[in-house]
């Protein structure tokens, strides 16, 4: 892939129209301080959750949602077919950095019905690295 120019970055983002989502945001800021005028004063000073959640990058899941907390009381870490591979330099740091130093002190791994990447390493498809070099983890626990 290319590098895009300031002017073209610039030209895509205005054919996304994004007014919806800066309307979304604007929304989202005054309920919040509706109901908790200092949420956000809060935020800012840093945060403490009691979960860390382990979960898949499936748009479909919205893992605070799902569980009932707002933003800062859910640590979330993401990946296809939310898996926990003590490879994955980048599970392995959210763990340190969570229990260590947010003192999390649950673990949620957290799988869904229906998952792509669950279903993608079942298949006898190669799928190209690096998805295939992850799915392919999936697969031979399966075996």
């Amino acid at each position: 892939p290319r590098m895009v120019t300031g002017e073209e970055f610039a030209r895509m983002l205005q054919n996304k129209n994004l007014e919806k989502y800066y309307a979304a945001n604007k929304e989202f800021i005054s309920t919040m301080t509706k109901t908790d005028k200092d949420f956000f004063s809060r935020m800012a000073t840093g945060q403490a959750p009691k979960f860390l959640w382990i979960g898949c990058s499936d748009a479909r899941i919205p893992a605070n949602e799902l569980v009932g907390l707002l933003p800062g009381e859910l640590f979330v870490h993401r990946n296809v077919a939310n898996q926990v591979v003590n490879t994955d330099n980048s599970l392995m740091a959210i763990l340190q950095f969570s229990i260590e130093y947010l003192g999390v002190q649950n673990i949620i791994v957290a799988g869904h019905y229906g998952c792509g990447g669950v279903k993608a390493s079942m298949s006898q498809n190669d799928h190209h690295a690096p998805l295939e070099n992850w799915v392919r983890q999936i697969r031979d626990v399966q075996r």
